[in-house]
């Protein structure tokens, strides 16, 4: 079969990528390989660099790629290193809006998503609700009853009347919806603004019916009626749609910066330092990987001291680190680099 004229004149453009790029894949693939946890901790920079056969500077730039993205916590000092972490929801809402800057997202958008999936993620939290999450629930409606005539002050309830459904969020066992409904509720918090001209009156109205609902849902929710919240829910979404609408609510296109990332943080930290309830965080069990030479490696040390990771040392089982070499790429091949955790031997990694 002859080969298109014009594919042949124009030569493919393969693109190289950096060696620290390749590191931090290989980096990613030990992580999954050996089974890491939050708090665990990487091998040393030293030990990185005998692994791979590469420079300092570029062992650092990849922990620096892999703590951009979340994934690990990189301290100074003797006992510094890369710690992984799990990835906080802040970091995924930011790339998730600063995605969505460049598309047509509008506040009828975000009620849909949430008249499907609020009604039911209330529903199955229904269940699972601790006596410290209906405190917290009660905590929340003390908060936003509008008896504040201060305008900043009905704004901070409004943002505030979003934590109610994070709470229910974080006692529902279904850990995507969870995450899905939680960056929505993040989108409202962050982005929804109304204009200088709404009424003072229509913010309070709009508080009053939401702490109204609220308890409504937090009662059925006390008697056990999982059904009735699921309506209640739906008909909440169906009227806070009306509401903002109504108040002349927009949505205020933006890139999300770190610095907001750190007033996300700040947020939820004075929240508690107030005196509201921490709330629960329900963590799916973790799917350990299937060693890929020996089935019969050792389990997980103990942890000596609480909050402090180790490295995991899989002494029976290698783990299969493949960054692609230049002219491998150029090739269409791997070239395989077997490292060992337990005892890191060193391998160069070929550069054109």
């Amino acid at each position: 079969m002859a080969l298109d004229a014009q594919l042949v004149r124009e030569p493919l453009e393969i693109k190289q990528q950096k060696r620290g790029d390749l590191v931090a894949e290989a980096i990613k693939r030990l992580i999954t390989e050996g089974n890491l946890l939050p708090g665990d901790r990487l091998p040393r920079e030293v030990e990185l660099q005998q692994m791979f056969g590469v420079s300092k500077s570029t062992i650092r730039e990849a922990l620096k790629s892999l703590e951009v993205q979340g994934l690990i916590k990189v301290s100074t000092g003797p006992s510094g290193g890369g710690m992984v972490v799990e990835v906080p929801l802040e970091r995924t809402f930011q790339l998730m809006q600063n995605y969505l800057f460049f598309k047509e997202v509008s506040i009828d958008d975000i009620y849909t998503v949430r008249q499907l999936l609020e009604p039911e993620l209330a529903a199955g939290a229904v269940p699972h609700l601790t006596e410290a999450d209906f405190e917290a629930l009660e905590h929340n409606m003390a908060c936003c009853s509008p008896a504040s005539h201060d305008r900043r002050e009905l704004l901070r309830q409004r943002q505030a009347d979003v934590d109610f459904h994070d709470i229910l969020a974080a006692a529902n066992p279904n850990s995507f919806l969870r995450f899905t409904c939680e960056l929505v509720n993040e989108m409202i918090r962050q982005l929804i603004v109304f204009g200088n001209e709404t009424p003072r009156r229509e913010h309070e109205k709009f508080g009053t019916a939401n702490v109204n609902i609220h308890r409504e849902i937090t009662d059925a929710a006390r008697a056990g009626d999982a059904q009735r919240v699921r309506e209640l829910m739906h008909f909440h979404m169906q009227e806070a749609r009306t509401y903002i609408k109504r108040m002349n609510g927009k949505l205020r296109g933006r890139l999300i910066l770190d610095s907001d990332i750190a007033d996300m943080q700040q947020r939820v930290r004075s929240q508690l330092g107030a005196g509201a309830p921490q709330m629960p965080r329900r963590k799916s069990a973790a799917v350990k990987a299937t060693p890929t030479v020996d089935a019969a490696a050792p389990k997980r040390a103990t942890r000596k001291a609480a909050g402090e990771g180790k490295v995991v040392a899989k002494t029976a089982s290698k783990t299969s680190v493949k960054p692609k070499t230049a002219g491998a790429k150029a090739a269409g091949a791997k070239a395989g680099a077997a490292v060992k955790v337990a005892a890191p031997r060193k391998r160069r990694v070929t550069s054109s």
